[in-house]
This record gives structure tokens, C-alpha cells and sequence, in this order.
């Protein structure tokens, strides 16, 4: 049992919740429990762990408690049920979905997600019987006239990669749950301590926790966390132990529970950063658009107030000169570092339409609000002065009449490699 099982502040679950160092001979830091298999008291006790009736460690791709000790603090801090640990966020995205779902089921799925989960319901589950349709959530109205009989999930980024798009939880959740179907929420982009989709009504939140949650850029991991216990049990005992197999290790677990320490201290430095960076690139002259919930210029920006506790780390912007003008940006970037992935200490910038979002075809990007010129920034922890600083700059250069060559020549690469 824990020693803070009263305590309801968000930070103080973070790091204590279900942990007391008395049960572990005094050690502050919970043990990291390596081994893949357990030993039986007796054969009876092994039986009763396969059958269920048990609820004791036998297998670690099942369960282990290190990783029970996470899917704990998860559960708590998402207000869930229950909670099962992965080694990706895509491994709890599909192993939720192939729990959820059956031939002959349909997804409504909004029109803006990670590249990865597109391709996963666009070009995998349609292959299995699966329907997915594409509607735009941004309107409940549109979920509530495109529900089916058919319809059992309804899945949503929020904010959505890349472009930010947001949906409100409660009421698209609520039209769901009149058509019987169950709501799927990626929180990755705000974590639990931004937002918490199963107190707006939704049904699961994921998490690749690869980003804020573990916060250092040095694992991969996921997690699904669920308002109902026993979908959390028939994803743990199906889409976990039989359809993907996707594993968490024991060390990430604990490197995960680390970063949960920090997530609160870390989200609002990446916050308030973000907020002087979107900003600044509001005012610079380079820019076309800037998509952040924090600018009481973004379009639902109100639905973010009700919605977010802060309005994130991430921002999607289009300068004016197009692709051109972004990748001139990014190569005139010194500080920020040009790579994939978001969540981490040091601030990133991508190119969507020709890396984390390149399994879009050109025509599907356009239909899904992803233009080619759409660039990306995950702020980081640097000194703020440092940041805007080196942003600054790269919008200067990429501002400047004409671009160089090699800027033009890779705006035309990537265009073909998207």
C-alpha cells in the first residue's frame, strides 16, 4: 500500500502513488524487476494465474510489477480504471484497437492523425474487415450525422498531429456513447496533466509515452489508460499477450516513472516557452499562419481554455514562402535540432508532409489539412532568450528575397519524397 493513498495532488501521485519504501527495505527509488518469468509456490498457484482466478506475477509480458507499479500511477493520474503499459505508443494504439474491434466494425476516426495511425487504420485494419471513415471532428454535429449502426470506435487526436486541430472531448464523447460506440482520445500532445479525456467521457486515452511523459528522448514506450477495467483486462490478455506481443521493458518502465517526477515542472516550462515562441513567429513577417491554442487568434482557441489546463509544447506554423521558405528555416536552424519525435529537453523542428506524416499521399495530406509547407517545433527546456533567439534568425534567413539553391533543391526532394 502506499503511504500517500489520501493525497490527491497531481504532483505528489506522480511520484509516490501505490509505492511505500517500507514494503522494499527502505529503498527510495522502487526495484526494477528484470526477470521475464516468476516462480510458483505450487502448480495449483500456476493455475490459477493462467486461469485468472490468481492475480500474482507469473510472465512479464502479462505482467510484472514494475510495470504494474506505472499502469498504476497512470491510472491515478488520468482518473482511469485501469491502466496496461506498451513498448510504443503505436503498440497501445493497435493492440487497444484490435481489442475494441471485430470484421464487419467501423472506426470513425477524425481527419488529422499521426502518420503511423493513419497508415495503421487506413492501410491495416481495412485489410481485416475493418471500415474506417474520415470525418472532420471539429464540429460534433459531423461525428453525431456520420455514426453508423456499424460504429463502435470513434478515435481522435487532441490536439492533432501536426497541425493542431482540436475536438471537444466531452461532446463528441457524449454523441458516441448515444450511438453506442466508445471513444478513443491519443493525449499524448497535453498528458495527463494538461487534460484528462476520461473526465471529459471519453472511454481511453493513449499515450506514446516516448515523448512528455518520459520527457528524455531515451526510450520508447506506450500506454492505454481506460475508464473500464475489464477492457483493460481483455486488452491486456488480447491485443497485449496475443495480437501485438508489444512488450514494455522493466528499465523503460522505470525510466517513464523518472520522468513522471518532473512532468509537472517540465509542462510548464514547455508551455510557457511555446507561448513566447508562437508568439514570435505571429509578429515575424516570414510567417503566413501560426497554430497554437495559446494565440487568441487560433480558431478554437476558447475550446482550449475549457479543455487544457495550459495549451502545450507544440506548434505548427507555414511561412511565406511555402516549402521553399521552411526548409530554408530549418537548415538556418543553429539551437533547435532538426529530428523526429516532440516531448523532449531539447526543442525540435520537422518537416511533416515528407517524415512523420509521408505515408499520407499527397492528395490525402490535402485532404486532411497537412500542407506541404507545414512545419513543425516541439519547444524544449533551454533558456527561452536561447530559442527565440535561433528562431528568429532562421526566420530571417528564410524571410530574405529568394532562397539559395540548396533550399530550393531540397524543398523539391522532399516534395518527392512525400
Amino acid at each position: 500500500m502506499s503511504k500517500t493513498t489520501a493525497v490527491k495532488g497531481f504532483s505528489t501521485r506522480a511520484i509516490h502513488f501505490g509505492y511505500n519504501p517500507a514494503d522494499h527495505q527502505g529503498a527510495l527509488v522502487p526495484p526494477i524487476y528484470t526477470s521475464a518469468t516468476f516462480a510458483f509456490p505450487d502448480a495449483a498457484y500456476g493455475a490459477r494465474c493462467f486461469t485468472g482466478e490468481e492475480a500474482g506475477y507469473f510472465y512479464t509480458r502479462i505482467a510484472n510489477p514494475t510495470l504494474a507499479l506505472l499502469e498504476g500511477r497512470l491510472a491515478s493520474l488520468e482518473q482511469g480504471a485501469g491502466a496496461v503499459v506498451f513498448g510504443s505508443g503505436m503498440g497501445a494504439i493497435t493492440a487497444t484497437l484490435w481489442s475494441m474491434l471485430e470484421p464487419g466494425d467501423e472506426v470513425l476516426a477524425d481527419m488529422t492523425l499521426y502518420g503511423c495511425t493513419y497508415a495503421f487504420l487506413t492501410h491495416g485494419l481495412s485489410r481485416f474487415g475493418v471500415t474506417v471513415r474520415h470525418v472532420d471532428m471539429t464540429d460534433a454535429a459531423n461525428v453525431a450525422q456520420a455514426m453508423g449502426e456499424k460504429t463502435r470506435v470513434v478515435y481522435f487526436e487532441s490536439p492533432a498531429n501536426p497541425n493542431m486541430r482540436l475536438v471537444d472531448i466531452e461532446a463528441v464523447s457524449r454523441v458516441a456513447h448515444q450511438g453506442g460506440a466508445q471513444v478513443v482520445v491519443d493525449n499524448t500532445y497535453c498528458t495527463p496533466y494538461l487534460q484528462q479525456p476520461l473526465l471529459l467521457g471519453a472511454d481511453v486515452s493513449v499515450h506514446s509515452m516516448t515523448k512528455y511523459l518520459g520527457g528524455h528522448g531515451d526510450l520508447t514506450a506506450g500506454a492505454a489508460i481506460f475508464a473500464d477495467a475489464q477492457l483493460a483486462q481483455r486488452v491486456r490478455l488480447f491485443g497485449l499477450k496475443d495480437m501485438t506481443g508489444a512488450v514494455m521493458s522493466a528499465q523503460d518502465a522505470h525510466l517513464v516513472m523518472r520522468g513522471l517526477k518532473t512532468l509537472t515542472l517540465r509542462m510548464d516550462r514547455h508551455c510557457q516557452s511555446a507561448q513566447k515562441v508562437a508568439e514570435l513567429l505571429q509578429r515575424h513577417p516570414a510567417t503566413k499562419m501560426v497554430h497554437f491554442p495559446g494565440l487568441p487568434t487560433f480558431a478554437q482557441h476558447a475550446l482550449a481554455k475549457r479543455q487544457m489546463r495550459q495549451f502545450g509544447g507544440m506548434i505548427a506554423f507555414e511561412l511565406q514562402g511555402g516549402l521553399a521558405a521552411g526548409i530554408c528555416f530549418m537548415d538556418a536552424l543553429q539551437l533547435v535540432t532538426r529530428a523526429v519525435s516532440l516531448g523532449d529537453a531539447e526543442s525540435l523542428a520537422q518537416h511533416p508532409a515528407s517524415m512523420t506524416h509521408s505515408t499520407y499521399t499527397p492528395e490525402e495530406r490535402a485532404a486532411h489539412g497537412i500542407s506541404d509547407g507545414l512545419v513543425r517545433l516541439s519547444i524544449g527546456l533551454e533558456d527561452i532568450e536561447d530559442i527565440l533567439a535561433d528562431i528568429a534568425q532562421a526566420l530571417d534567413q528564410a524571410h530574405a528575397p529568394g532562397h539559395s539553391r540548396p533550399a530550393v533543391a531540397a524543398a523539391e526532394r522532399c516534395r518527392e519524397l512525400a
